[in-house]
């Protein structure tokens, strides 16, 4: 893997960034006005959210499909299952419906009801014109397949993967922010809940993506199990009548598993050759 050729950071978060905080500041202005009452405002302005969520999936196939070993990465990336770990394929599918579960027992003797154990009837947010299992479906095939494909690698070019997580944890975060005014919206529900719930999750990214990017790099950067891996996310947190406070619980404990990962894998995350991880 060619990791200098992902050298255009500016050009991919600049139109990553721009395009879908046009549609999404168009969107939030219009989910809370008058005209949102209108059937067809709703179906467009629905349209102009889900064209907000194309913006790095977009750029990055713009920046790799041209090059035709980006290209091979990337086919490579997607179909290669070759020499993954067991403990890769497990933790990708259990590792947040296990701590979601954990994180609701141990909210118990705090005083919060058993009932958190229960599938919900209704999930916890809207998205206009589409259900929200579309969203969480979607969300992170296009999410991934611009972020992971080339918004990770262009800072893993000049950085260690450690500040990786970080920085991009950061910019992902900000990236959701215009999301938290749209009415009815994920994040513009936590808004609503508390402020303490709207900064767990951005505080929940970067254990989310420590433990992700370690098994995204360990898997020879398999593009299945990281899309998997954002999707159990999502629905794990949706599926149960979970308390909001049980959500702070998981982030706790995801960044307790995730700094037990970097104290034992101290050269992955801190060496910036990129071969200790390649």
């Amino acid at each position: 893997m060619q990791l200098k050729k992902y050298n255009h950071p500016f050009l991919f978060y600049g139109v990553a960034f721009i395009v879908p905080w046009l549609c999404w500041f168009i969107l939030a202005w219009l989910s809370n006005s008058q005209l949102w009452d209108n059937p067809t405002v709703v179906f467009w302005g629905s349209i102009l959210g889900l064209i907000g969520l194309f913006g790095p999936f977009v750029i990055a196939m713009v920046l790799i499909l041209p090059d035709k070993e980006m290209r091979q990465e990337l086919l490579s990336a997607v179909f290669n299952f070759k020499g993954i770990r067991p403990i890769f394929w497990i933790l990708t599918f259990v590792l947040f419906p296990i701590s979601i579960l954990v994180a609701q027992v141990i909210s118990l003797p705090f005083g919060h009801s058993v009932s958190q154990f229960k599938f919900v009837e209704n999930m916890s947010f809207s998205a206009g014109i589409f259900p929200a299992w579309f969203l969480l479906i979607i969300a992170p095939i296009l999410e991934e397949f611009g972020w992971h494909t080339y918004g990770i690698h262009c800072l893993r070019n000049r950085l260690n993967l450690l500040m990786t997580c970080v920085i991009f944890g950061i910019a992902w975060g900000i990236w959701h922010m215009p999301l938290s005014f749209v009415k009815g919206y994920y994040q513009n529900v936590l808004v609503e809940t508390g402020i303490i719930y709207s900064i767990n999750f951005l505080a929940s990214l970067i254990p989310y993506l420590i433990i992700g990017n370690w098994i995204y790099y360990k898997t020879n950067r398999n593009m299945f199990l990281v899309v998997v891996f954002h999707l159990l996310a999502g629905f794990s947190n949706e599926i149960f009548q979970t308390h909001p406070d049980s959500k702070v619980i998981q982030t706790v404990l995801l960044l307790i598993f995730s700094i037990i990962i970097i104290c034992k894998e101290k050269a992955f995350f801190f060496n910036k050759s990129h071969e200790v991880i390649l």
